[in-house]
């Protein structure tokens, strides 16, 4: 994929979530589910530029795996794949995968 989101922007691709939903031992098909509110950035942005021209470098970085809202970004279709794009202040954490314990 060569596309490079502007300013603040970033491209996430949602991830699935593992399992199938059931409510009351009912199957829920794949178009009344709920969808992921947990993605991967795939590509980000320079940063937002401010009012003295110098840019704010972004938190998130290629690779960040995210939460963000319900009806956060817009949804986008390349190359045959549905991906978000949003605002770096739609995102709402970074899951950081180290495991601490």
């Amino acid at each position: 994929m060569n596309v490079r989101p502007l300013h603040d922007r970033i491209i996430v691709l949602r991830l699935e979530e593992e399992g199938e939903q059931k409510i009351g031992g009912i199957i829920i098909p794949d178009a009344a589910k709920e969808k992921p509110q947990q993605g991967k950035v795939i590509a980000a942005g320079a940063g937002k530029v401010k009012e003295d021209g110098t840019r704010q470098p972004l938190d998130v970085k290629e690779g960040d795996t995210i939460l963000f809202g319900k009806y956060s970004g817009q949804e986008i279709k390349m190359d045959g794949e549905e991906y978000l794009i949003m605002r770096e202040d739609e995102v709402l954490a970074v899951i950081d995968s180290k495991s601490k314990k």
